[in-house]
């Protein structure tokens, strides 16, 4: 009976030990048997390996900007949305796990700030990975270029450690770019060939439990005067933490000194968003108004503050108020529909 234990588990520690190609099914059987062996084709799922508040590091070869990180935004079951910082720009990117097919639905350059994608249109659909995942498959992108795998069980080493990889060329007038997925973990090295010249990005080390972190300028009233006022806060979002709730918990704490509240105590922000008119629309509940309590000049400087903080964050001029899906108005201020506030930075004052 011992001998039979030990052969079934040199059998079993054999079989996770083979090739990536396969993954295997052991199924149990009664009495003193082998087990049975069935083996599956590797899919998708096995290399779209994103992990929730984790943070990816790629240390970089022959360019500047081929060292990143990426980090986790927002994670379902099916899609991602993934943060690239290279040092010189942030790029949001979401793909989607569907049909056979690893699919880049959205890129968007200079996103500094932090919004769910996962169901936005798609602006720039680009087949990552596709099924099955075996040496020939091949498809054309959308721009003409030719991709295929071209490999599969590629030994690559990164600083992190060796895998066995499935090797996907990317062809183009350009040069030839190599993706190397391992599973469970995904993108572990990227290299861009062109004539003698090689770019390299390679996985160097995963850090858990990290979380976005980004210094935003928040700014208050002074009934003293009338300047504005702000400061830098840093707020940190784990992945799949909803921004406005977090954006409205900053608003509501004060600095140090003689400065005003911004939000009530039950104010809440019911929607907030940057739309495609490139003007930020941000809904609060009633409380907004009711707790105000300001004269005009006061409350005019309250929502200046509201438009900086949150123009600000989104990198716009334009902040479109609304109260419970009406335009902003009180007996001192009142907003046509469609009609936003401006960003206003003149006579601002950074608090030391």
């Amino acid at each position: 009976m011992k001998k039979l234990l030990l052969i079934t588990s040199l059998i079993f520690s054999l079989l996770l030990l083979s090739s990536c190609a396969k993954k295997n099914i052991v199924k149990p059987v009664e009495g003193n048997k082998v087990p049975v062996v069935t083996k599956l084709p590797i899919t998708i799922k096995d290399y779209f390996s994103f992990s929730e508040n984790s943070e990816y590091v790629y240390e970089g070869k022959g360019n500047e900007y081929a060292s990143y990180n990426v980090i986790i935004d927002y994670l379902t079951e099916d899609r991602v949305q993934v943060r690239t910082n290279n040092g010189g720009t942030e790029v949001v990117k979401v793909l989607e796990n569907k049909d056979g097919k690893l699919t880049m639905l959205l890129s968007r350059a200079e996103c500094y700030y932090r919004e769910n994608l996962l169901q936005s249109p798609s602006n720039k659909e680009e087949i990552l990975l596709k099924e099955p995942l075996v040496k020939g498959t091949t498809w054309t992108l959308s721009d003409n270029r030719k991709r295929y795998i071209s490999n599969v069980d590629v030994a690559i080493t990164t600083p992190l450690g060796t895998y066995k990889t499935l090797e996907v060329t990317t062809e183009s007038k350009e040069g030839k770019n190599l993706d190397y997925y391992a599973p469970n973990i995904g993108l572990v090295k990227t290299s861009f060939v062109l004539n003698s010249n090689e770019i390299t990005s390679s996985l160097s080390k995963i850090v858990k439990d990290k979380a976005f972190t980004q210094t935003v300028k928040f700014y208050y009233p002074n009934a003293n005067d009338d300047k504005l006022y702000f400061v830098g806060k840093q707020l940190s979002f784990k992945t799949n933490d909803i921004t406005k709730i977090i954006l409205e918990s900053a608003l509501k704490e004060l600095p140090k000194g003689d400065f005003g509240k911004v939000l009530g105590p039950s104010v809440k922000i019911k929607s907030l968003y940057l739309n495609k008119d490139n003007t930020v629309y941000v809904d609060f509940t009633s409380e907004l108004v009711s707790e105000m309590n300001a004269g005009s000049g006061y409350e005019g400087e309250i929502l200046q503050c509201l438009t900086n903080t949150l123009g600000g964050y989104y990198g716009v001029d334009k902040v479109y108020i609304t109260v419970e899906g009406s335009p902003y108005s009180s007996g001192h201020i009142i907003m046509k529909k469609g009609q936003a506030f401006t960003v206003d930075y003149k006579n601002n004052v950074e608090i030391k």
